[in-house]
């Protein structure tokens, strides 16, 4: 079964970076796998935040991350990484991996991880 694991939330100030892990397992194959980093904050609906497509690398980011936020993923070890630099207080959220899913639309993403908190303080 396909299983994701995310790791390296935790509080941290206004300015400050982050580094979010999703270890994947269960593939026998990546290459043709899109997968995402999402976030929900209280209250507010789940959004993507980035994605990428495993073999090729190309990647896309939501606007409100742009030049602060860079997925990518590690061949060797099936694993995806968020490096999140300049955080906001705005950024404060649950974190979320997901494989197998279109874009930022989160319905279709197949499968989940547990999330990892996120909390930028002022």
């Amino acid at each position: 079964a396909q299983v994701l694991v995310e790791s390296g939330g935790g509080s941290v100030q206004a300015g400050g970076s982050l580094t979010l892990s999703c270890g994947v397992s269960g593939y026998t194959y990546l290459n043709f796998v899109r997968l995402a980093w999402f976030r929900q904050a209280a209250g507010k609906e789940r959004e993507g935040v980035a994605h990428i497509l495993w073999i090729s690398r190309e990647k896309e980011y939501a606007d409100s991350v742009k030049g602060r936020f860079n997925v990518s993923q590690d061949a060797t070890k099936n694993m995806l990484y968020l490096q999140m630099d300049s955080l906001i207080p705005e950024d404060t959220a649950m974190y979320y991996c997901a494989s197998e899913g279109a874009g930022f639309s989160a319905q279709t993403y197949k499968y989940w991880g547990q999330g990892t908190q996120v909390t930028v303080t002022s």
